[in-house]
Parts: structure tokens; sequence; C-alpha cells
């Protein structure tokens, strides 16, 4: 009896023991679901932008200061208009980061007809007129650039239009039509604001998110095999049969400046020599910075797309190379978003913003060291320019708001 009496109190007792150690399992077990559910928030990619944004206005100040002294009596007047967007941007950023990007959804066929219509009133008396170029919107005090808003619309709109679809996008017909989504935007900045190089870069975040979407990567290898192709053989054709003295439309005569740049040294190719001399006597390390000569003049609006030539010649490659491993490492942040997205509308929003921000900083830096003919494009987050850097935060705020949602879980 005495037996059966211990034996029945160890087992309570061995209950009890058991009960606690599940009590504190369970409240191990709810930290880790709670850790997993908190906020992740990508603070290094914060500070790679705001790395590149003040780099950039140092040099927008030692590059534009000598010419804004002599067109406006004040050195820092590209500079404190650059400041001042930037720092508003970046709060843009930060409040659009704290927003679900979800909420998207239900505006994507708005943004896209809003960019489009924006565009063809650039035709109108709203139009404005900078450069020879009529690109631009005036609504009272406010100037901007619409085909900045048709890169955003076509990075929000076709995910959505790659999640509808599902399984269909490896059809032809679902290629064909995301295409013409994005082909229209494209055929929009072109006709509407005369502006090719932006055209360009809305097509190939058109079919770059296709590629990232698509099941079967092979076809297109084997497409931009064929078109790169093409492009040699167009390229040759012209060389050898397009005379610059002749009747030709200024995109021919830049075609023809890139590939003979020293023949048109005084006159078409003179920028882009003057870019290469800045280069070239930078030297490894540079002059120093704010000692560039080619700023005074010899570089005409040195401040905007031909800005990495300044920085080359005050900090040399050495410099150059550093803004490269600072957009790599942007990219890489990107990326690692791309990849840890907790949905495919997130994953493919920040592959476009990917796309952009790599595109645009290899066709500025091309440009530049002549590698291809003149475009226009600005280097991101470094060249003057309101209606780029407003545009650009708010892209990076969209993929802020993806990575906020990227879940962690303890192993």
């Amino acid at each position: 009896m005495n037996g059966n009496k211990r034996y029945n109190e160890g087992d309570s007792m061995q209950k009890t023991k058991t009960r606690k150690q599940s009590r504190i399992s369970s409240a191990k077990a709810g930290r880790s679901i709670q850790h997993a559910r908190a906020d992740y928030y990508d603070y290094s990619l914060v500070a790679v932008i705001v790395l590149l944004i003040c780099f950039g206005l140092v040099m927008l100040y030692s590059t534009s200061s000598y010419m804004a002294e002599v067109k406006y009596g004040n050195d820092m007047f590209y500079f404190k208009k650059q400041a001042a967007i930037s720092v508003a941007c970046i709060v843009m950023a930060l409040i659009i980061s704290r927003i679900d990007y979800h909420i998207l959804y239900y505006f994507t066929t708005i943004l896209y007809v809003a960019a489009f219509g924006l565009m063809l009133l650039v035709k109108t008396p709203l139009g404005t007129a900078a450069n020879g170029a009529q690109r631009w919107l005036q609504i009272g005090p406010i100037q901007f650039q619409p085909s900045e808003i048709a890169k955003v619309a076509v990075i929000v709109c076709l995910p959505y239009m790659i999640i509808k679809m599902g399984r269909r996008i490896k059809t032809l017909k679902a290629c064909m039509v995301l295409l013409g989504v994005g082909g229209l935007l494209a055929f929009g900045a072109y006709q509407f604001t005369d502006n090719l190089s932006t055209a360009i870069i809305i097509f190939a975040i058109t079919v770059g998110l296709i590629f990232v979407a698509h099941p079967d990567t092979k076809i297109f290898f084997i497409l931009g095999g064929a078109g790169i192709a093409g492009i040699a053989a167009l390229v040759m054709f012209l060389n050898a049969t397009v005379s610059v003295d002749g009747d030709i439309s200024f995109r021919l005569r830049r075609i023809m400046v890139w590939l003979h740049p020293e023949d048109f040294a005084d006159t078409w190719g003179y920028q882009t020599i003057q870019a290469l001399y800045a280069i070239g006597s930078g030297g490894f390390f540079g002059r120093g910075l704010g000692n560039s000569i080619q700023k005074l003049g010899s570089v005409p609006e040195a401040q905007n797309d031909m800005i990495f030539s300044i920085i080359c010649e005050e900090l040399g490659i050495f410099g150059g190379i550093i803004v490269l491993l600072l957009y790599a490492y942007l990219l890489y942040r990107l990326f690692f978003i791309t990849q840890n997205a907790p949905d495919m509308f997130g994953s493919l929003m920040v592959s476009g913003i990917f796309i952009h921000i790599a595109l645009q900083v290899i066709l500025n830096i091309a440009v530049v060291v002549n590698l291809m003919p003149n475009t226009g494009v600005t280097l991101p987050f470094i060249s003057y320019g309101g209606t780029s850097i407003v545009f650009l935060m708010a892209e990076m705020g969209l993929a802020l708001s993806v990575a906020r949602q990227i879940k962690f879980k303890d192993s």
C-alpha cells in the first residue's frame, strides 16, 4: 500500500515537471514566433542611398560651383536646390517605406493611365522646352518630366499583370500582351516627349521583368544574342554608308560621332572628347577634390549626365571605382530583397527597380567613356536633376516597403 502511494507521488511529480517543461517550451516557441513576425528594416540599403546622395551633393557642388557663379552669381545655386530636394526625398522614401506596398494593387490602372496621359500633355501648351527638347510639364510652380512617372508605372503595373496571369505567363500570348503594355509607355516616352533613352529604359524594364517571370530563359538568350548581332550589323552598315555631311537625323549623327569622335572634336563630338580628356587627366588618384579644369566650361552641363567624368578627373580612376562599388552594393541589397520578398508581387517590383538602376548606371557610364552614343541618361542619385531624384527615391521607398515585410525565423 505504501509502495503504491510512493509510486503515485513520484508519478505526480513527474507529470508536474513535464508540464513545467512544456510551459517553458511553449514560452520559447512563442518568443520565436514573435521574433519571426517582427518587421525587418533594411538599414544597409538606407545607408548606401544616403551615402550616394551625400557623395553626389559634394561632387555636384565641386562640379557646378564655377558655372553657377558665372550664370547666377551664386556658387551654391545648383547645390542648394539639389540638397533641399534630396532631404525632402529621403523623408518621402522613409514615409513610403512604412506603407504596405500591396495597396498599389488598387492603383495600377490609374497609375498607368496617368503616366501615359501626362506624357501626352507634353505636346500641349502645358509642355515646356529646355536645352532644345520639350520633355517637361509645367503645372503651376512645379516642373517635371512625366516620362519618369512612366518608369515607375511599368515597374508597378507589370508585376501586377504577371501575378494575375499566373501560369499563363509562359505562353506567347501573355508575353506579347506584357510587351504591348510596356511598349505603349515606351512609345509614349519616345513619341510625346522625344526621349529615346527613357523609351529604351522602359522597354528594357519590360523585357527584364518578363525574363524574370518566365520559366524558360533559353529563348531570351537566343533573342538577346540575335539582337546584339543585328545591332552590330546595323552599326557597321551605317558606318560604311552614311555620311555626316549629308542631310541626316541628329540620332544618326550621334552614332557617327560615337564611331569617330575625333573627327568632330570641335562640333558635335566636343562634349565626348572633353569628357575623355577629363578622365585621362585624372590618372589613378585624380587632381584632387575641387581641382578639375574641364568643369570650367570645357564639359558643357558637367553637373548633369557627364558628372562621372569630373569625378574621375578630381578623384581619379580610384574614385570612379569607389562609385561603382557603391552602386554594386546598392544593387546587391535590392537583389537580397528580391530573393527574400514575402510574395511574388514584391519580388517582381523590386526586380524592376533593380533593372532600372542597373540600366541607368551602365548607360550613363558607357556614354561618358564613349562605349555607346550619347543618350542623355543621368547618373542615379549623383547627377543634378529634381525629377530624377524624386522618382528614384520613390522607388527606393517601395523597395524598403517590401523589405519591411521580410520575415526571418530563428533556427
